[in-house]
């Protein structure tokens, strides 16, 4: 099949979540042995040179960037309009352009879509199949977000969650083929009522690059995630203010480590408290994880799939999390992870593992048992492909009989 790919990031490299999953998807089709032409945004120059090994990886590219001092005075422009405020901040006259001249010849097979932001260029397109993978339904991220920011911020942040499910919905009618990452999310996107045929299917972890280690200290807590992102600071913010206090009354000598890119200040200080540290951006995360006794996960805000929590879990470091972050990935609590809904809750999962190593090595053999058979990115993609195939089915015969409706599944 000859395949157009739009995404909101450039896909590459696939450092952070929302690389991880487009690139896995494109570098899949082309190893099928279709071609594929990849468009996506970059915010900088830099990034979009490092964009450049995308190449090695679809047969063309077509990498816009569209700067932050274009992209934020768009998206205020946009408050007061229907649009939402974030397709604001992913608008490209010249990628529209781009994106609806490689489709106005008609000659592409699939149309295949990450991420709602990007839906409109390919929306009013042609293409035998068309596919939109919400991937996270970001008008419900920016519901939770109300709970958190202040006024008038939490006005902004439902104002913008309506509009955002609004267009998640009229979006929807467009294509074929509407997708998520996990049943949570799914569970989201048919709560809104469209009559697309949807469906969901995991993101992956790369086994072979993400291992255990045999050596660990039993004292060493870990949150791992970029520190530039709010639902990440809400987290390590509520854990050192609410729990780690308690865990270490308990535990004197647990020590909890903070390893991400781009802490703000406010992050920073918390590196003040007593056995709290903060790395910043670190060249690699994995000898950080390894070395922890578990990392945790206490996001309020969780949206979508937790790869923070299927890398640790594929490392075999066990993992305690909040129960909404468990929801992210394809595993059992208690059996696979440890979740928890309270400050006692939290302090209580976390001992337990700190003061048992048989417990912890349970758990770590478990965890990683079930990244390789419910989180690998070939039996991710075998479960994409037979939705492609029976989608594009069903969308040959309703070409052949326009006056059909579409399937839901």
């Amino acid at each position: 099949m000859k395949v157009l790919f739009v995404c909101h990031r450039a896909p590459y490299p696939p450092k952070r979540g929302g690389k991880i999953r487009p690139f896995n998807i494109i570098r899949h089709l082309t190893q099928q042995g279709h071609r594929v032409t990849v468009a996506s945004i970059a915010r900088t120059q830099a990034e979009a040179d490092e964009a450049a090994g995308l190449r090695e990886h679809c047969e063309k590219t077509i990498i816009e960037v569209i700067p932050d001092r274009v992209a934020w005075p768009r998206m205020v422009a946009w408050l007061p309009t229907t649009r939402p405020s974030s397709f604001g901040y992913f608008y490209s006259r010249r990628l529209e352009r781009s994106i609806s001249s490689e489709l106005a010849g008609g000659s592409y097979d699939l149309a295949f879509v990450h991420c709602s932001s990007v839906a409109p260029y390919v929306a009013p397109g042609h293409a035998t199949l068309k596919v939109l993978d919400y991937g996270d339904m970001d008008s419900q991220k920016w519901r939770e977000y109300v709970d958190y920011k202040p006024f008038p911020l939490s006005t902004g942040y439902w104002l913008e969650a309506a509009k955002l499910e609004a267009a998640e919905r009229r979006l929807a009618k467009h294509f074929d083929l509407c997708t998520c990452t996990t049943r949570a999310e799914l569970e989201s996107l048919r709560g809104l009522g469209v009559t697309t045929a949807t469906e969901w299917f995991p993101n992956g972890v790369d086994s072979s690059t993400f291992t255990p280690a045999p050596d660990y200290d039993p004292n060493l807590v870990v949150f791992i995630g970029r520190m530039d992102y709010y639902p990440n600071q809400q987290a390590v913010t509520m854990f050192c203010r609410d729990i780690l206090p308690v865990l270490q009354r308990q535990r004197p000598q647990t020590h909890f480590k903070i390893v991400g890119a781009e802490p703000p200040a406010s992050i920073r200080e918390l590196g003040n408290l007593p056995n709290v540290s903060v790395t910043g951006s670190v060249p690699d995360v994995r000898p950080h994880v390894t070395r922890a006794a578990l990392t945790v996960a206490p996001l309020a805000i969780a949206r979508g799939t937790q790869n923070k929590i299927l890398e640790s879990m594929a490392m075999g470091v066990p993992v305690v999390c909040s129960v909404e972050a468990s929801k992210g990935v394809d595993a059992i609590a208690g059996e696979h992870l440890l979740s928890a809904a309270s400050v006692q809750e939290y302090v209580e999962a976390i001992a337990r593992i700190l003061d048992s190593p048989e417990l912890r090595a349970r758990l770590a053999r478990a965890g990683r048992e079930r990244v390789l058979t419910n989180h690998a990115w070939p039996n991710s993609m075998a479960r994409l492909d037979a939705m492609i195939e029976a989608a594009y089915e069903q969308a040959l015969r309703r070409r052949a009989a326009p006056n059909a409706a579409p399937a839901v599944c």
